[in-house]
């Protein structure tokens, strides 16, 4: 075995470099009965316990581990390995029996190859009078599990396929009513499914500047500056910012990830969030039509959003003062496969943070917010999802999803209109969808020792302490056990949850804690007995929590791919473990009712949805107010000065 030189992390939670990448490949190979019939499908760091994590000062030793998870076409088998690059020796190897890994990126790139080549798909194409297969998009979609042999036992890709007229035409316009359905470990098109349209659509929807025609007036330039630099500091992937601290991380599955969250307040290193990061992501399709109605796309754990992620531009992605941080993995045959950019650091001026004018004696205080924001922007097939973390001076923490890329089309039967979706060109049209996501959150609240408290407001009794028949109070009530917390929003009594550590107070007595504020949000259409709920359990609830299992990290289970389903959160809760008082996990899921419009066509704007947690009682008092107040500069020009523009 050849000894490698390898320059290993000085942090237990920094991820993989470069060259741990490299030799953890290496290791698996030189020391596993290696074939070219294995396929790397991710390697990321393995994270260390909890514990070392926490007791890590900078000087004890650590040992610096891969997670490395294969798949043998050939026996169609699921391994997963950990590497230890201190010992660089493979101290596991197991079997996974049963499951799918998460679909490589090279399958994308050679699935579409394969039907293209296929002399079924050929065949089919000729049917349709289609003679450029070079022309064919093949979209990847995962198969799903509906109970049959084939399900369980090949590695599947049923894929959506579309027509470009040319290499750069939006082939979107025009979707094809065959659905090849593709054995993966074989690349090879096992059927193609052939369905019926009136016609396949004819008109261009193309959205490049050279083809959209006409283009408006540009909006005059908005130049932001920071002449003095940035206000974050950065030590490898640990981040300090306006009192915050925490550490970067990245992988092929989650994406972004943020660890090691705490607050200075007045000297204290105070910690709030363990390890945040989206946990999965479901797009579940609401036509029942043939061609649609197995789409249940979960986008995390079928296809990896960190390997989906995009190299971010400057200008364009990210505007300012920019600090990017690169994402490194491998393909599946072991090369390093690097994301320039994958992820984006920068400050935002977000209004106004507080203000007060004393109108007596005519003077003001305000001061402006300043966030910062670490974002990443994956591509799944038609569609962009940006991921973004946003830390505030008040204490606050936000995450928000933005959607937008093109939507998922169809063709129409003879005489159709469309019930379960809406015409966005003619003979064209997009299904009605819904997007959910799961963000994990590691609480670490003053220390690992939190509660979960449910807060709703209601109205006070009638009597004679409530003459005006105008009072209302917050009641506030503990959730002990696993399902106990299963919860939901409730308008009507403008329900929240808190997040506590009753073992510390504040300077008012008040058990120190933060709340999540929800935005907007919906429950699931399907039945309880759909495919779609047997393996996405977590979305009937807006809010689980469990106690911390550092194996319990994906809501939909570890393996969700052509999975048939009882895996992940909703099973985990099942066990209705204590969870007061513990070292607990929250998962907050939210979703997205898409009903297509026009204006949705050809690329979507974006929609956003995310939620906020907020401090109650985590501090004494605005831990804004210190915030010093800004010297006021002129923002017009003296030769075009309008009313109201001061200097």
């Amino acid at each position: 075995m050849t000894q490698l030189s390898v320059t290993l992390a000085n942090h237990p939670l920094e991820p993989l470099s470069r060259e741990e990448m490299k030799a953890a490949v290496k290791i698996v190979k030189e020391q596993m009965e290696w074939t070219t019939a294995h396929r790397f499908v991710s390697v990321a760091l393995k994270e260390p316990a909890k514990e070392i994590v926490l007791a890590y000062d900078g000087t004890q030793p650590f040992e610096r581990e891969a997670h490395v998870v294969l798949l043998n076409n050939d026996d169609n088998a699921t391994y997963e390995a950990v590497v230890s690059l201190s010992g660089q020796t493979v101290v596991s190897w197991i079997h996974v029996p049963g499951v799918q890994p998460t679909i490589m990126l090279d399958e994308q790139a050679e699935c579409e190859i394969a039907v293209r080549r296929s002399p079924l798909f050929l065949e089919a194409l000729e049917k349709l009078g289609i003679d450029t297969p070079e022309f064919v998009m093949v979209d990847l979609w995962s198969a799903g599990n509906w109970g049959t042999e084939e399900d369980a036992n090949v590695r599947l890709a049923r894929p959506l396929c579309f027509l470009r007229s040319d290499e750069k035409d939006n082939g979107y316009a025009r979707p094809l009513p065959l659905v090849p359905i593709v054995d993966l470990n074989r690349m090879e098109v096992l059927r193609v499914e052939q369905y019926e349209y009136a016609s396949i659509p004819s008109k261009a929807f193309n959205y490049t500047p050279d083809r959209v025609g006409p283009l408006r007036s540009p909006a005059k330039p908005v130049e932001i500056t920071q002449p003095e630099g940035p206000s974050f500091e950065i030590d490898g992937h640990e981040i300090s910012w306006q009192d915050w601290k925490f550490r970067i991380g990245f992988n092929s599955r989650e994406g972004l990830t943020l660890h090691t969250l705490s607050y200075n307040d007045q000297g204290r290193e105070r910690p709030v969030l363990y390890r945040a990061a989206l946990s999965e992501m479901v797009v579940p399709y609401g036509d029942p039509g043939p061609i649609q109605n197995r789409k249940n796309a979960f986008d995390s754990g079928e296809y990896g959003i960190g390997q989906l992620a995009n190299s971010l531009e400057l200008g364009c992605d990210c505007v300012g003062y920019i600090k990017y941080f690169d994402g490194v993995m491998t393909d599946s045959k072991g090369e390093l496969f690097v994301i320039k950019n994958a992820i984006c650091m920068h400050e935002e001026d977000f209004g106004i943070l507080w203000k007060h004018t004393d109108w007596r004696t005519n003077e003001v205080e305000v001061r402006r917010s300043r966030r910062l924001v670490v974002s990443s922007i994956s591509t799944v097939a038609n569609y962009e999802y940006g991921f973004f973390w946003y830390l505030y001076q008040d204490g606050n923490i936000e995450f928000e999803v933005k959607l937008t890329g093109i939507l998922s089309t169809a063709g129409l039967h003879p005489g159709e209109t469309p019930k379960y979706g809406n015409l966005v060109g003619p003979e064209l049209y997009a299904p009605n969808h819904q997007h959910f996501f799961n963000v994990r959150l590691d609480l670490q609240i003053d220390g690992s020792q939190n509660s979960v408290y449910e807060v709703n407001v209601v109205p006070e009794e009638l009597g004679e302490h409530n003459p005006r028949e105008n009072a209302f109070y917050a009641k506030s009530t503990l959730l002990e056990t696993e399902l106990q917390a299963r919860r939901d929003i409730k308008l009507e009594t403008a329900r929240y949850w808190k997040f506590v550590n009753d073992n510390v107070k504040n300077e008012l007595g008040q058990s120190v804690g933060y709340k999540i504020v929800t935005g907007e949000n919906c429950f699931p259409f399907a039945s309880d007995n759909s495919s779609l709920l047997k393996r996405a359990g977590f979305i009937k609830h807006h809010l689980w929590v469990t106690p911390y299992d550092e194996n319990e990290m994906y809501a939909s289970g570890k393996y969700p791919n052509q999975h048939i389903g009882g895996d992940g959160l909703s099973a985990w809760a099942e066990k209705d473990r204590d969870v007061k008082n513990k070292d607990i996990v929250v998962w907050y899921t939210m979703g997205h009712t898409h009903v297509p419009r026009p204006e949705d066509w050809p690329v979507m704007p974006a929609a956003y949805i995310g939620f906020m947690l907020k401090p109650v009682s985590f501090f004494n008092q605005s831990p804004a107010i210190n915030l010093p107040s800004q010297p006021k500069k002129s923002y017009c020009s003296s030769s075009v000065k309008a009313d109201g523009c001061q200097s």
